[in-house]
Order: C-alpha cells, then sequence, then structure tokens
C-alpha cells in the first residue's frame, strides 16, 4: 500500500507496466518452469502472489500447471483474468497478514515482497509462505538486497514511451534500505487527449543473506541464486530458491 493507503500499481500504471515492462516475467518464466517440473508432473497447486499483469501467470499455465494468481492490486488482477484465462482462481492477497493458501509451489517475479513497508512485514511474509508450502514443494522468488539501492543512488531521471502511454521516474534512495520512484504516467484517452497519473514506488530493500536461515526455522531449505536459471537478473536483485523435504 502506498503512504495515502491505496494500493500500489493503479488502472494506468499497470496497464503501462502489462504493455512495456514485461522482459523480466519472460526472461524468468523458462528457469522458473524448469524449478517447476516436478510440481507439474504430479498435478500440484501452484500459488503465485504478486501476480502483477499475470505475464509469469500466462507462462505458468501455457505449460499445464493449475495456478491461483494472487495480487493486491485490484487493476493488476483485472489484466491477469485476461492474460492468463486458464487460471484456476485469481484474487486478491496482501501480505503479510492475510491469509496464504497451501501450495505445492510458491513463486513470484518482480520482487513482490520488496512493496512491503518494513523489514519486520518482509520477514512475516517470509514466514507465512514457508508454512503455506507443502511437503516437496517448492519455492522461487525474487528478493532486493541492499545492494540494489546501492547501485542506485544517483541515478538519473528515465522516461518510455508507447503508442498510447508514457512514464516519466524519478529515482532516489534517502537510506540505503529504501529505494525510491516517483513516476508520472500519461495515457492516451479515447477522444486523443493524454491523462497524467502519479504514483510513488518506496521498495524495502533487505539482508537478503538472512533469508536462507529464517526460511529453515520454518522446515523449508532455500539458497540464493543470481538467477532463476539462465536470464541474467540485475544486481542486487536475488532468486530464492527451496523446497520443503517431502
Amino acid at each position: 500500500m502506498t503512504d495515502d493507503g491505496r494500493p500500489y500499481y493503479r488502472q494506468d500504471l499497470a496497464q503501462i507496466h502489462h504493455l512495456g515492462f514485461g522482459f523480466h516475467a519472460d526472461s524468468c518464466a523458462p528457469g522458473i518452469l524448469r524449478l517447476l517440473e516436478p510440481v507439474r508432473g504430479r498435478g500440484g497447486l501452484v500459488l503465485e502472489f504478486g501476480c502483477g499483469s499475470g505475464l509469469l501467470t500466462r507462462h505458468l499455465v501455457d505449460a499445464g500447471h493449475r495456478v491461483v494468481a494472487t495480487d493486491a492490486s485490484p487493476a493488476m488482477l483485472d489484466l491477469t483474468r485476461e492474460t492468463a484465462p486458464g487460471t484456476e482462481e485469481i484474487r486478491r492477497l496482501t501480505l503479510p497478514d492475510d491469509p496464504v493458501p497451501s501450495a505445492d509451489a510458491i513463486v513470484s517475479v518482480g520482487h513482490a515482497l520488496n512493496y512491503l513497508p518494513d523489514a519486520e512485514s518482509i520477514d512475516r511474509a517470509l514466514v507465512a509462505i514457508a508454512r503455506a508450502l507443502r511437503p516437496g514443494g517448492v519455492i522461487a522468488f525474487d528478493l532486493c538486497d541492499l545492494e540494489y539501492a546501492a547501485r542506485r543512488v544517483g541515478d538519473t531521471d528515465r522516461g518510455w514511451v508507447g503508442d498510447d502511454w508514457a512514464l516519466v521516474t524519478r529515482f532516489s534512495v534517502p537510506t540505503p534500505d529504501r529505494f525510491v520512484r516517483d513516476m508520472a504516467t500519461f495515457v492516451r484517452t479515447d477522444d486523443g487527449t493524454w491523462r497524467r497519473g502519479d504514483e510513488r514506488h518506496v521498495n524495502v530493500m533487505v539482508d537478503t543473506s538472512r533469508v536462507p536461515a529464517l526460511l529453515a526455522r520454518e522446515g523449508v531449505e532455500a539458497e540464493l541464486r543470481p538467477s532463476f536459471g539462465d536470464e541474467e537478473m540485475p544486481p542486487g536483485l536475488f532468486a530464492v530458491v527451496g523446497r520443503r523435504p517431502a
């Protein structure tokens, strides 16, 4: 949630993200699908948190997985219904307080946990995810380390333009554990005029080296990896990959 209590990724930014920024999900999907092959083989259930507009969801469903896709943004969930119509269930879930359904695999891309308000909330979400993982289950999600923000100190403003949208972003790192993006969105309306919107995203950076031990206390064996497979992740963004022994 933003400081004013509204969810991140409201309608215009959700649409822009869907149209212009699907490359991360597309690049991570092959590695995640390989990790999930044992789950698909036994017809297990995959829970995706932070599904966004369904970009990874679509890959999972097309590969034959049973998927429950969840996100905190209603606008993103509306897009998921269009993007991945074969999804078994699409529902709103806001970590760390909403109950996490049990599943044979729990996955995510797009550093969804870093959108939580503080490190304690991230820890609570990690515990909830671990406890929801069934015996023999697999976890695979990405998480931003403190390094992610440190490498972006002094980043210049950037802009992106599509056929019917534009995005201008200002970056800042007010403290070592906060990475902030102030975004102005522009979307062409049906009458040809442009609508402007603004969102501020505050991502909480964490010491990811703590994560394997935290998950181990909940019975999940996990490690940090530079990627899920052959894709190249940005510096400071790590894949958390693990399993609960059968």
